[in-house]
């Protein structure tokens, strides 16, 4: 198969547009309040050369928008409206897929489990948690679904279980990563991937929002199983005390990284927090 570019930075370029995300819902407050801001961060990535677009779904639960005062039937809309905006961009940008984001519990939670895994919930609690908003993603129009940032493999368990209630539906899986062997809450990723392995459902196996220097190590993990999706951030750490990043990745950098993730393996590759359309170009350069 050869190797398809993802979209980078939803909420990084976002900001750099000017918006204001600071806010739970961060880049899902825009589908209230500015979502053409949103079809035009789409239409940028693919500009750049990504083929996916990924959309601003991440952060949107019903619980969510409930807590900033829509209805129910509201929220729903606004869910759909992420896929909607993206196949927008995509149909302008004259061809691509849609990933419908499905974001971690520990993205609604707003305090950064989706980095640990350490949860209020287990598997069931964790299942009924994400119903509803994966019901309505896929019936949304969306070419497969990308659970990412995942980091428990109770949450795993837990979204292996919803793909099976929705046979036909395509998707792939990325875990958070605290080193290049385990997932955020220790489990070993090959372990975690392994509840996946011969799925027809799952296009793709891997990891996103986890430090570059992470990826080689995730790609040997995974090697001889499904294919391999990586998408890591930027490589800076959050200072969460003041309220700021600290580091920095060139995109030049990061393109020639994404040829050697590509070598060591991977065949979805694109960037997460803190990397912009710069350097999803560099990675289409370099891939090229």
């Amino acid at each position: 198969m050869s190797t398809l570019v993802l979209d980078g930075g939803l909420a990084t370029h976002l900001e750099a547009l000017g918006a204001d995300l600071s806010d739970e819902l961060w880049s899902a407050r825009l589908l209230m309040e500015d979502p053409g801001l949103i079809r035009r961060v789409h239409a940028d990535y693919f500009a750049a050369g990504a083929n996916v677009a990924t959309t601003a779904s991440y952060q949107a639960s019903i619980p969510g928008f409930l807590r900033r005062g829509a209805s129910v039937a509201q929220a729903e809309r606004l869910i759909r409206l992420s896929v909607e905006l993206a196949a927008q961009a995509r149909d302008e940008a004259g061809g691509g897929l849609v990933a419908a984001s499905v974001g971690p519990y520990g993205a609604f939670l707003a305090n950064g489990a989706e980095y640990t895994g350490d949860y209020d919930l287990g598997e069931e609690g964790l299942l009924a948690w994400h119903r509803p908003r994966w019901e309505i993603l896929a019936s949304a129009g969306a070419d497969l679904l990308a659970c990412e940032t995942i980091p428990s493999y109770a949450e795993a368990r837990a979204l292996a279980r919803l793909l099976k209630e929705t046979p036909g539906l395509k998707a792939w899986v990325s875990f958070s990563c605290r080193d290049g062997e385990h997932i955020s809450d220790g489990t070993p990723v090959a372990e975690a991937a392994a509840l996946f392995t011969g799925d027809p459902q799952v296009v793709a196996v891997g990891a996103n929002c986890t430090a570059p220097r992470h990826v080689p190590g995730v790609i040997a993990a995974l090697s001889g199983g499904l294919p391999v999706v990586v998408y890591p951030n930027s490589g800076e750490t959050w200072d969460a005390e003041n309220r700021r990043w600290l580091g920095l990745t060139d995109p030049v950098e990061y393109g020639q990284a994404a040829k050697e993730w590509e070598r060591a393996g991977a065949s979805l590759i694109g960037g997460c927090c803190r990397t912009t359309p710069d350097h999803i170009r560099q990675i289409r350069t370099h891939l090229s």
